[in-house]
């Protein structure tokens, strides 16, 4: 079911970006790869904590970072009839939307919900269960979609926190992962299956690989403060031209 949900996701997407008037062709590369990359995780046969870190890194961290790039909201909002957009923007001013998209309820369903994963026997239990295992996929992969959109997406977000607590949050985020994988790297704490030298290669895959995704998400925090830095200066150039006799 998933991979047919993330299938459906990339037709829709392409054919949404086909009715929009103007649409960057990068968004829709990078939406099309995010899920090409979940494809690839989803349909992988894991084994030994390695396997099943690998398979973590490619859906709940590297293949949101293109879903999330390929601004899909936007894209929505601009093909969308008027009254359907206004109540897509409705729907994502009420309370328990922006409770969701806070970046630190983000932060606990994604960083907080690995650490559950291996200091507890759930990576064991999912392991032997095939259910557990793809509902585990299922929850990496929006959690990373959420964290990524929170942090860096750049999408138009009512009340997003600023460049500053983003920037705070991944940071919280990358030294989670940094623990986490130098726990496993030592065996302490940790519940993770498999032999020594399984686990620690799925140490280092989380701590080289969880880096360069959340370097690539800082570059987009920026990137996005860079963006709302320039709507502002338009908006008071705009407004300084009006003001003029």
């Amino acid at each position: 079911m998933t991979v047919l949900a993330v299938l459906a996701a990339a037709l829709g997407y392409e054919w949404l970006s086909l009715r929009a008037r103007v649409w960057n062709p990068w968004r829709g590369a990078a939406f099309t790869a995010g899920c090409a990359v979940a494809l690839a995780g989803l349909g992988m046969h894991a084994h030994g904590a390695a396997g099943h870190m690998g398979q973590h890194l490619l859906v709940g961290m590297v293949a949101p970072l293109g879903i999330v790039l390929g601004a899909p909201v936007t894209l929505l909002l601009r093909t969308l009839p008027v009254t359907a957009g206004r109540r897509l923007t409705r729907v994502l001013r009420t309370a328990p939307v922006r409770f969701l998209i806070s970046p630190v309820v983000a932060l606990v369903l994604s960083a907080g919900s690995l650490v559950l994963l291996h200091l507890t026997p759930l990576l064991a239990y999912a392991m032997s269960d095939p259910f557990l295992h793809s509902a585990l996929l299922v929850h990496f992969l929006l959690a990373g979609c959420l964290f990524a959109w929170v942090i860096a997406g750049p999408d138009p977000a009512p009340h997003r926190a600023t460049v500053r607590t983003r920037l705070v949050v991944l940071a919280v985020a990358v030294a989670v992962h940094a623990t986490l994988a130098q726990l496993m790297y030592a065996g302490t704490l940790v519940r993770t299956p498999g032999t020594d030298a399984d686990r620690q290669t799925a140490a280092t895959l989380m701590y080289y690989g969880g880096d360069l995704a959340e370097l690539l998400l800082a570059f987009g925090v920026f990137q996005s403060g860079s963006r709302q830095v320039r709507a502002r200066g338009g908006l008071a150039r705009t407004g300084h031209r009006m003001a003029r006799p």
